[in-house]
């Protein structure tokens, strides 16, 4: 596949390109341009262009465009699904119900277009504007910078561009170089449903080096990446010499506590499922698992049994509860992560190895205490469940916020009271009772604390942040 430039397919100025492999099979399935500095520039220069045009296309064009979109996405699922599963590995039932997410989410970010307006100010609420009429209009920032991770390709390609796109702003994506086949085919399907061809740049090559020209850039208004927070600390330096706006949702190390007095078995299978999903490979999955003292023999005792067995690897079997890490390398660093837990003096109670270069197996630790590394700031993207015991809802509270990051988190306790206290005492940016904090609707406004990110993402909140507010002022036009 080529990037599209224009609303053209082309090849990185120096015919360099990077190939694509399926984690599961390890064969190569494709490649995509390695994108240079000049062809950085010129994407940034054609998507001014494509501002000047998209951003005064009247809303229920660009809305009805985006419905024909919709469209198209629904007829090309079964390719869509069939391009996602070979770049990605991650399985069928994950894959499908991604793409019906962005479908909805692109549906849910046009509904709220529809009516995202302004304001206006009380009149008269102080001397200097007697006889004032005070309008605030929210206008398109300009250029913006999507730089989307591999984990969930088609769903944040639709949390990034919908927003952006049906606000009249021009967008430059750049996938990650392990998925970005699917991003490349949904832009396509963007410019036949009519987008301004300028308006929708995608562009592929290297994260550092891409990534660091587009956050460098005057021309640049907004970078929205989700990815590393190594890759947000960077990012943020770079927008702060031109004062360029960003959005990062980045890392997290979530917590899932479960307490004495609640249903131990909903416990097991939400601790199961929150880390089974997408192979652990998830921003706010509960990767920290809290166990009251007098429950916890039990609950390890559950959880090993329900993840004994479970199918996995073969992305195509309707089966199979979770497919294969993205690459081996990623695969590697996550058993190490966990031999090194071992060293610190976890007791490895199942799995820790791989089944194949990019499938590991389940792998539960028990013995973790607070002062370990994966109990603060090591966060696993993998299949891990360590547990960790504690004796009070204040020791669990503590042991959750002593990590840097804050991105989600989930409780099960049966008494209200207790609960709703975790909940305020946690640092992070969304706290589940009843449910691990692997969870996300397209309305939440989704963000971590600390070093977790800054700004938030959902129809709640973002067709705020892709604008930019002017206050219009008509002076004396009450005076008599």
């Amino acid at each position: 596949m080529q990037m599209l430039l224009g609303g053209k397919h082309a090849d990185a100025s120096n015919g360099a390109v990077i190939p694509v492999f399926n984690p599961y099979t390890d064969k190569q399935i494709d490649t995509v341009p390695c994108a240079t500095h000049e062809d950085v520039q010129n994407a940034i220069a054609c998507a001014r262009r494509g501002f000047a045009v998209w951003s005064k296309t009247p809303l229920n064009k660009r809305i009805a465009i985006l419905e024909k979109f919709m469209d198209l996405l629904t007829a090309k699922k079964p390719e869509l699904l069939k391009l996602m599963i070979a770049e990605s590995g991650k399985c069928i039932s994950n894959a499908d119900g991604e793409i019906d997410e962005a479908i909805m989410l692109f549906r849910a970010y046009s509904e709220k277009a529809r009516n995202f307006g302004g304001e206006v100010l009380p009149r008269n609420s102080e001397d200097r504007s007697q006889n004032d009429l005070l309008m605030v209009v929210h206008e398109p920032l300009g250029v913006v910078a999507c730089i989307t991770p591999f984990n969930f390709p088609v769903e944040l390609f639709a949390h990034k561009v919908a927003p952006a796109i049906v606000m009249g702003n021009a967008v430059i994506l750049k996938p990650a170089s392990d998925t970005p086949l699917t991003s490349i085919f949904m832009a396509e399907l963007m410019l036949e449903a009519g987008v301004e061809p300028n308006a929708i740049q995608v562009i592929t090559g290297r994260g550092a080096e891409v990534g660091n020209w587009l956050s460098l850039s005057e021309d640049v208004n907004m970078v929205s990446l989700t990815g590393s927070t190594e890759s947000g600390s960077a990012v943020m330096q770079n927008c702060g010499k031109n004062i360029t706006r960003i959005g990062l949702e980045l890392g997290g190390n979530d917590p899932l506590i479960v307490m004495d007095n609640c249903d131990l078995d909903a416990a097991v299978e939400s601790a199961k499922g929150g880390r089974c999903w997408n192979a652990g490979q998830t921003c706010n999955a509960c990767k920290r698992f809290l166990v009251h003292n007098s429950v916890k023999e039990e609950f390890t005792k559950k959880l090993v049994e329900s993840l004994r067995g479970i199918k996995i690897g073969a992305p195509e079997d309707r089966d199979t509860v979770y497919g294969t890490l993205i690459n081996e390398a990623a695969a590697n660093k996550a058993v190490e992560q966990v031999k090194q837990c071992v060293a610190e003096g976890a007791e490895l109670l199942l799995g820790g190895g791989l089944d194949a270069p990019t499938v590991m197996q389940p792998t539960v630790l028990g013995g973790v205490t607070k002062d370990m590394q994966i109990a603060c700031d090591m966060e696993v993207f993998g299949p891990v469940w360590p547990i960790i015991g504690f004796d009070t809802w204040q020791e669990a509270v503590e042991i959750s916020n002593q990590s840097s990051f804050g991105l989600s988190s989930g409780v099960f306790c049966d008494d209200l009271r207790t609960a709703m206290k975790i909940a305020s005492g946690l640092d992070c940016g969304a706290c589940v009772i009843g449910g691990n904090g692997c969870y996300r609707t397209a309305h939440e406004p989704y963000g971590g604390h600390k070093k977790s990110g800054i700004g938030v993402e959902g129809v709640a909140k973002t067709l705020e942040e892709l604008t930019q507010i002017k206050t219009i002022i008509l002076s004396q036009v009450f005076a008599d």
